[in-house]
């Protein structure tokens, strides 16, 4: 056991006094940030009344929309008719097309009409008299006969019983709607209905080996068009999906984006050069400058998207220059930033050496900046592709225009989803190529 005399620890407290005197900051300074964020937690917990907002929210709903952005659903109707007979309907624009015969619609020999909700054994059978709703290894009359839908025998806890109408919940699956005179039924389905061709096409319900056969080797379609044009065209013009206007908005968004940034980033290339403080000595300009700058960023992108958007009117043009107004301001203060905190012994050797100004530049300041001026462009091109489209919902054109006119009908779900898998796609796919493009100027190896 090594025994350290006093003169030896007060020689060592001497030559290491921050180990040993340590300030109440150094010591305590770690706890008072935890004790600090906690504090920050509870207030911020308080102040938006976080529990009423939990206990308020609609969850329901988030399953909903979840599986609406996964699934389509088909609602046909059975209306009962003074003789008795039952008519099937379907709403306008049903995915089944003007003239559906669905296998999982069964007309029985007595005139009752049986609909398989699911493969587990839901289903509904529909007759003049009284409809029969099986669910749960359970089979539910509900008699229609007596003026009102009224259940035969006990209730169960899926099925709802209002004045003039029952309604059954199937879960994912669909549900059943039954008054006096008609029965309305959702059934559901995983998918996406009708992607490639709409109702209209000629190439609709067919199966893909018949369709493929037809555009390689089968008869004209259309006299004046060949089968592979005309499939091509269908599927551009899908009228319910809007291929063409959805990747035409789509392409409009990464031009916005590419547009704003290489017209902010020459715009703000000469100017950062006039507000660094090494390259330009004039106080006065450099501050002017900076604020200049400082006054572009501090209006966020959306607010220069209504106020051009005001101006021009809707369209890409508001869109890029939104983008434009705030990259010079952004990338005017990267650009300035990284040039006052270049080494200024190459400039100054090629300085001593007679040179002109632009070779001055050129040589001892351009092979220290371009490596953090192609870094910090291509980052903000990469983040303004999504930028575009947060700016394209205020009319500013592109696919986020698109995107909200779908949102906003609270129905078109499975639109939403086709299109952010759009918007997620083109931002990998763009981080991608960005920081490849970044390693490979820098001469650094991509992770």
């Amino acid at each position: 056991m090594t025994v350290i005399d006093a003169n030896r620890m007060n020689e060592i407290e001497a030559r290491y006094p921050e180990y040993f005197h340590r300030s109440f900051r150094q010591r305590f300074g770690g706890l008072m940030i935890v004790i600090a964020t906690l504090l920050y937690g509870f207030y911020a917990v308080w102040f938006f009344d976080l529990p009423k907002l939990f206990a308020e929210a609609h969850w329901e709903r988030v399953g909903i929309y979840l599986s609406q952005w996964v699934s389509y659903d088909v609602q046909p109707e059975f209306r009962i008719e003074d003789d008795g007979t039952i008519q099937t309907r379907y709403p306008r624009f049903s995915p089944l097309g003007d003239n559906p015969h669905p296998d999982w619609l069964v007309n029985n020999p007595d005139g009752s009409i049986t609909v398989s909700i699911s493969g587990t054994g839901r289903a509904v059978t529909v007759s003049k008299s009284e409809t029969i709703v099986t669910a749960h290894g359970v089979s539910v009359p509900v008699d229609v006969s007596s003026g009102a839908p009224k259940v035969v025998g006990p209730v169960p806890g899926w099925m709802t019983v209002y004045d003039d109408n029952v309604l059954a919940d199937l879960g994912f699956a669909g549900d059943v709607s039954i008054s006096v005179d008609r029965v309305k039924i959702r059934k559901r389905f995983i998918g996406w209905a009708n992607f490639i061709f709409d109702t209209q096409s000629s190439f609709f319900d067919k199966p893909a080996g018949e369709v493929i056969s037809l555009i390689v080797s089968g008869p004209r379609i259309k006299p004046d068009q060949s089968n592979l044009s005309l499939a091509f065209d269908d599927i551009w013009n899908n009228s319910e999906w809007q291929h063409g206007d959805v990747w035409t908005k789509l392409f409009q968004t990464i031009v916005m984006a590419f547009l704003g940034t290489l017209l902010g980033a020459i715009a703000a290339f000469p100017l950062a050069f006039m507000a660094a403080r090494n390259i330009t000595p004039n106080r006065f300009l450099n501050q002017i400058l900076k604020r200049f700058f400082d006054f572009l960023r501090s209006v966020d992108m959306l607010i220069w998207a209504l106020f051009l958007t005001r101006a021009f009117g809707p369209g890409p043009l508001a869109g890029s220059g939104a983008i434009f107004l705030t990259e010079t301001g952004t990338l005017g203060k990267l650009y300035s930033e990284g040039l006052e905190n270049i080494d200024n012994k190459p400039r100054e050797g090629i300085k001593s050496t007679g040179a002109q100004t632009v070779l001055v530049h050129r040589y001892g300041i351009m092979p220290q900046i371009v490596p953090v001026i192609v870094s910090q462009t291509l980052y903000q091109w990469e983040s303004n592709v999504r930028g575009a489209t947060i700016i394209g919902a205020v009319g500013a054109g592109g696919i986020g225009l698109k995107l909200w006119e779908a949102m906003r009908t609270n129905a078109n779900w499975e639109n939403v989803a086709y299109m952010v898998i759009l918007i997620l796609i083109v931002v990998f796919l763009f981080d991608a190529a960005s920081n490849a493009l970044r390693h490979r100027l820098m001469g650094t190896k991509a992770h």
